[in-house]
């Protein structure tokens, strides 16, 4: 990822909270000298030098075929929009495009049948939890054979991760009063994409 030194961010904390509240990932890998995409909410285990990322596929996903062993590139997408250079107050340049990412990197293995099924849990556990005060769901709802046969027709994955690094690209390269130009008129957009992205550059103020 190019990541020039004002958008860099690499303090590890930031970088699990950033995936905890962005879970759901474009992963990436080549098989068969292609590249191939799947898309997949996350569990980050905070083990290891970056920590692990558990997942999983539909067992028929080309991915899920030659996943195991294969490096595999993960790619967390946060809020992002555009910005207009008609909003800068001393700036005269051109579009551009604020948004925030973390990517990582690593070999995976494929689970066992015990471990994917502690995957369901702990990743419906992990999703549940923001719908309080619902009662979460649990898998113990769906009858044992039922649960058998979905447990047969996916594949789990473990990536510990070799590499992981963010880009918060949030007008920090600019002059306050720029960037508040910024954020003044992403929250004026009224969707929620430019507010969000409004909110993150507020923390940098």
């Amino acid at each position: 990822m190019y990541r020039p030194s004002a958008f860099a961010v690499d303090d590890l904390s930031v970088l699990h909270e950033f995936i905890a509240q962005h879970p759901f990932a474009t992963i990436a890998c080549v098989l068969k000298k292609e590249l191939q995409f799947a898309y997949a909410p996350v569990v980050l285990d905070e083990s290891g030098a970056f920590g692990v990322a558990r997942f999983h596929l539909a067992m028929r996903n080309p991915v899920s075929e030659m996943a195991d062993g294969a490096r595999l590139s993960f790619s967390f997408m946060g809020p992002h929009a555009y910005v207009s250079p008609d909003w800068y107050r001393t700036l005269v340049t051109v579009p551009t495009w604020n948004y925030m990412a973390v990517q990582g990197t690593g070999a995976a293995r494929r689970l066992s049948r015990e471990e994917l099924r502690t995957l369901l849990i702990d990743l419906s556990a992990q999703e549940e939890q923001h719908l309080l005060p619902k009662p979460p769901w649990l898998i113990d709802k769906v009858p044992p054979p039922r649960t058998e046969a979905l447990l047969g027709a996916i594949v789990g994955f473990e990536v510990p991760f070799e590499t992981l690094e963010g880009k918060f690209k949030l007008s920090q390269d600019k002059k306050p009063e720029d960037m508040a130009g910024v954020i003044e008129a992403l929250e004026a957009r009224g969707d929620a994409a430019s507010a969000a992205v409004a909110k993150e550059m507020r923390k940098l103020k």
